[in-house]
């Protein structure tokens, strides 16, 4: 069933299943009953990472609470994807806006790593959550990327699978074709891809990152991108190599 985009489309974490009434949180009632001055019979999506896609409609209003009835499933859970995108972290409207991207991207998970050149120590990370769950209302997804603790670009490299692929953006790196080195990575690998702070990475965390295995080191271009615009940029490339937009 495709998604009806006229409808209100909430994530819930409460359970989904079929005739349930759902007791909207109050922020979330808040905004159909205040922003969107829904009214009873208004037709809502709500989804979340379990139970997948439900149609149904707002049974019940109120100052304090919405009530949801569901009706039918749309679409079964969908499994979280393979690329998970590494950054460091940025400033708070940069930070919110390269979010919504990456999850609108494709990004399964997202993590802070702490550089030596980061600008930024401390991270609001419900407000990345809250940007990811935002991201992924709006593009129809089902399953909302995990947002991961913030940690040392050490301790990221150190917690790599042995089957990931680690795709490095670095602004030092020769310009070949970025869509060439990408081909390289099999169906079954997964991969993260890191990119630096606004200062670049320095010497000695280069170093680090090249004596990594599995690592390809990809160029994009010869402008040099602000770490938004990076997101989105390196995104698309892998995203339409090894993701889904094959």
């Amino acid at each position: 069933m495709r998604p009806d985009h006229r409808a209100h489309r909430l994530y819930v974490e409460a359970s989904l299943r079929e005739s349930a009434d759902v007791v909207l949180s109050p922020e979330q009632s808040h905004y159909l009953d205040r922003v969107m001055r829904a009214k009873i019979g208004d037709l809502v999506i709500a989804f979340n990472n379990h139970d997948g896609e439900w149609r149904g409609h707002i049974a019940e209003t109120g100052r304090k609470a919405v009530t949801l009835h569901l009706d039918q499933a749309m679409r079964p859970p969908a499994p979280q994807g393979r690329i998970s995108y590494f950054f460091a972290p940025l400033k708070q409207a940069r930070l919110d806006y390269m979010v919504q991207k990456a999850v609108e991207m494709g990004a399964a998970r997202l993590g802070a790593v702490m550089t030596l050149h980061t600008m930024v120590s401390r991270l609001n990370l419900e407000r990345m959550q809250a940007n990811a769950i935002e991201a992924a209302e709006q593009c129809t997804m089902i399953a909302v990327p995990e947002v991961l603790p913030e940690q040392k670009l050490e301790t990221m490299l150190a917690q790599r699978g042995k089957d990931d692929v680690l795709v490095f953006c670095d602004e030092a790196a020769p310009m070949t074709s970025p869509l060439k080195a990408l081909a390289a990575i099999g169906p079954d690998r997964t991969i993260s891809v890191l990119v630096g702070p606004e200062g670049g990475f320095s010497d000695a965390e280069r170093t680090l990152i090249l004596a990594q295995p599995d690592v390809i080191v990809l160029s994009l271009g010869p402008r040099i991108l602000r770490a938004d615009t990076a997101a989105v940029a390196v995104m698309a490339l892998v995203q339409a190599v090894c993701g889904d937009l094959t």
